[in-house]
């Protein structure tokens, strides 16, 4: 199963960590990549958009 992390800093300045695993959600954050950013994730490399950091995980 594959889980995909995004890393965000919150206004205070700490950082926090969101894990998604279900199906669905995934497919919909995907749709925020461009072809180049899909690539990396599956290569299990971190991608960011604006101050997110995203990393996909494979299982």
């Amino acid at each position: 199963m594959a889980v995909l992390i995004r890393r965000f800093k919150l206004p205070t300045g700490m950082m926090k960590e969101e894990r998604i695993d279900q199906p669905d959600r995934i497919e919909r954050y995907m749709q925020f990549f461009d072809k180049e950013g899909i690539a990396k994730l599956e290569e299990g490399k971190k991608v960011f958009i604006d101050k997110d950091e995203w990393q996909l995980i494979q299982d």
